[in-house]
């Protein structure tokens, strides 16, 4: 029995990494895309609590940057086999994303202004060299098309 469980996870896992291998373009936006748009609204209250001083604001606001939801596991599967050996890399930049909405929320608590403007810097700069590096490969993976932004 344990056996065929473990022969039935191992095909389900490595079915997985030849879908994600074999650059099947998604139907539907991953939920990956939802995540990072709703990490663009949570990154625009911030700048807006800032702007006013909203201690508050951005205090109740940076958690949700920090802890941000994760995609299902057999989106997760597909990413990771078209990251390979770059996926060390894209969740290091997910990592000192963590951290640094974690040091805007702490700053934010102490009614810091200059640590928070400091901590968000470093938020913004993690985000921006992630989306530089992996963005346009990943939208002409996943979509097939050119990524406007970049």
């Amino acid at each position: 029995m344990k056996n065929t469980h473990n022969l039935i996870l191992n095909f389900l896992a490595s079915s997985s990494l030849l879908f994600a291998a074999s650059g099947v373009q998604a139907a539907e936006p991953l939920a990956l895309q939802n995540v990072m748009k709703d990490l663009g609204k949570n990154m625009q209250v911030i700048t807006d609590g800032i702007s006013r001083g909203d201690w508050e604001l951005v205090e109740k606001t940076a958690p949700l940057i920090a802890d941000h939801p994760q995609p299902p596991m057999s989106e997760k599967m597909r990413i990771m086999g078209f990251m390979g050996t770059n996926m060390g890399k894209f969740k290091t930049y997910d990592g000192e994303t963590h951290e640094q909405a974690q040091a805007v929320g702490k700053a934010a608590k102490a009614k810091d202004g200059q640590g928070v403007i400091l901590a968000f810097q470093k938020l913004q700069t993690s985000c921006y060299n992630c989306h530089s590096e992996f963005r346009k490969p990943f939208v002409e993976h996943f979509y097939g098309k050119k990524d406007a932004a970049q």
